[in-house]
């Protein structure tokens, strides 16, 4: 998928669906092998994908899901609103299942329609930190993985380049 490739995301979900059992299958195996070479396959595989991605191409994470929303996200993006903190959550949060904030609606309301983001540089850590392929200790997250390649295009070519890498050193 090159940089200015606009992303068709019906594909992706039938692909991501199409796969879904085999890469269950694949990223629960994963928690049994050596931790410090599954996060320098992902780590190598993140930086591959995400030099050839422009994220503002597709933003499905921004348009389908929610961040969690932690007491500093919440002062921060509301200070840079100018809003009481109470006043951001009255607004535009609610508290799910889990007893975490996170947003009353989806597609987020800081997405534009060129998908950019208007609180980019005060956005939550969750939103920083998406989608997790970089992380340390990555097996600890296989469950989130796994659901992250039904929202992300390149989390999807992630596993994929990771599960052709340790095909080839078999």
């Amino acid at each position: 998928m090159g940089l200015s490739e606009m992303i068709d995301l019906d594909a992706f979900r039938k692909k991501a669906a199409d796969r879904k059992k085999i890469n269950k299958i694949f990223l629960t195996r994963l928690v049994k092998e050596d931790g410090r070479r599954i996060d320098d396959l992902f780590h190598d595989a993140h930086e591959q994908v995400f030099s050839e991605t422009d994220c503002l191409q597709c933003a499905n994470c921004c348009k389908t899901t929610s961040p969690i929303f932690y007491q500093t996200d919440i002062e921060r993006v509301a200070k840079a609103l100018r809003m009481k903190p109470g006043l951001f959550i009255d607004k535009y949060l609610r508290i799910d299942e889990d007893g975490d904030y996170v947003l009353k609606s989806s597609p987020c309301p800081f997405l534009d329609a060129e998908n950019y983001c208007s609180v980019y540089h005060d956005r939550p850590k969750a939103c920083r930190e998406y989608p997790h392929t970089d992380r340390k200790k990555i097996t600890q997250i296989m469950d989130l993985t796994l659901k992250n390649t039904l929202v992300c295009p390149a989390v999807l070519q992630i596993v994929e380049r990771v599960q052709r890498s340790l095909e080839k050193a078999e």
